[in-house]
């Protein structure tokens, strides 16, 4: 399936996206991990296109996005809001991976009548752990906004309680696959689907953390297993 780049203003910056499929096709928003870009669903995209449209957004700091130096999980969950309705979604699948996988489960909780179904890729929400160094800008030039990195990496030190306790506000049949030995902790990725009410947890050993480019076929096999069933 080819794949469109396409622009767009949400609430004064603007926005890249990359959309595969007919517009007419049951609708899916992925969001890509910090420091990736929209194009790491190209070859996702490329195979669900055939029966979904698949809109991929570079989230802001990413890719072709507006890089207004202010990034938290929350103005991005906003970013989504706004492409949503720009887009004339009404309800839509919401597939997020890692950072994007966040973003989801915030946009999920704070906007639950917008999301029909709802993917996330091996992450669970932020909770208190061992605080991360953050690193220090490095010097080669990078594909997205350095400031990106410690403003998400202190709210992954700091994480919103919150995020956590409203797990149980996602109603929406959910499907959470992990990456099995991977640097996220597998057993958080159970505990968030005991916390959802409607949830599945698939694991796919030695995936790691980027499923989607390590087992592809696995990735997609439970992502239409689980999509066929609603």
């Amino acid at each position: 399936m080819e794949t469109q780049v396409n622009h767009l203003d949400l609430n004064g910056l603007t926005f890249q996206y990359r959309e595969t499929g007919e517009a007419s096709a049951p609708p899916i928003v992925a969001l890509h991990a910090l420091g990736m870009s929209a194009e790491s669903w190209d070859r996702a995209a490329s195979v669900m296109g055939e029966k979904y449209r698949v809109l991929a957004l570079d989230q802001r700091g990413h890719g072709g996005s507006a890089r207004p130096g202010q990034y938290t999980f929350e103005l991005m969950c906003e970013d989504l809001l706004h492409f949503a309705d720009a887009m004339n979604l009404e309800t839509f699948t919401l597939l997020g991976h890692s950072m994007g996988g966040t973003v989801s489960y915030l946009f999920a909780e704070s906007f639950p009548s917008r999301v029909e179904r709802l993917i996330v890729e091996d992450t669970p929400p932020p909770f208190p752990d061992k605080p991360l160094d953050i690193p220090s800008e490095p010097s080669d030039p990078l594909p997205f906004d350095w400031p990106v990195v410690p403003s998400i990496m202190q709210q992954l030190n700091v994480p919103n309680p919150e995020w956590w306790t409203r797990l149980p506000d996602i109603t929406v049949p959910t499907l959470i696959i992990g990456g099995g030995a991977s640097h996220i902790p597998q057993d958080k990725l159970k505990e968030v689907s005991g916390l959802i009410p409607n949830c599945e947890l698939v694991t796919i050993e030695s995936a790691g953390h980027f499923v989607h480019d390590e087992k592809l076929p696995e990735f997609l096999a439970a992502v239409e297993s689980f999509l066929s069933k609603l």
